[in-house]
């Protein structure tokens, strides 16, 4: 009984790490879009960690291309790209940042979003324009648009990590 119940907790602080929606097509950046913006990446070696990840499938927990959270996501290519170490948990990630508004974010900078209430459950990294990568839920490593509304209705904070 006492198994169950950890498996149980364990089981819902996970899915408290990332949010969940549905995909509907309008919410898709449009490929071309994406493509422009990532063209536009001054960074090269952020261009090809994001598509040696781009499409990689969404696990609860993960942190390898078998499958990968939005934290787990995030955590790795802070790591790889900035060498920057990051908590595991999103909401974690999201207190040790400088926080900024939008019009100050820089390529790298993290973004948190809460889908499920008032606390953080989803981050991504941006890009630039209104383009930021993350680990969707139903699309998995995805570069997206920021100024689709439900990204816009549940925008958090954002901003580089604090060193």
């Amino acid at each position: 009984m006492v198994k169950k119940l950890w498996m149980l907790a364990l089981a819902c602080c996970l899915l408290a790490a990332c949010g969940s929606r549905k995909y509907t097509p309008n919410r898709a950046a449009s490929a071309a879009a994406a493509a422009d913006a990532m063209s536009k990446l001054d960074n090269k070696s952020l261009y090809k960690f994001i598509t040696d990840w781009a499409g990689v499938q969404y696990r609860l927990g993960g942190l390898d291309k078998k499958g990968i959270d939005c934290s787990g996501f995030a955590l790795l290519l802070e790591k790889k790209i900035y060498g920057v170490d990051l908590p595991r948990r999103s909401r974690d990630q999201a207190e040790v940042i400088k926080k900024k508004s939008f019009n100050q974010l820089k390529e790298g900078d993290l973004i948190f979003f809460s889908f499920g209430g008032r606390e953080v459950d989803h981050v991504g990294i941006y890009l630039n324009g209104d383009y930021f990568v993350h680990a969707s839920p139903s699309r998995g490593v995805i570069v997206d648009n920021l100024s689709i509304a439900a990204y816009q209705k549940a925008w958090v904070k954002a901003g580089p990590v604090n060193n």
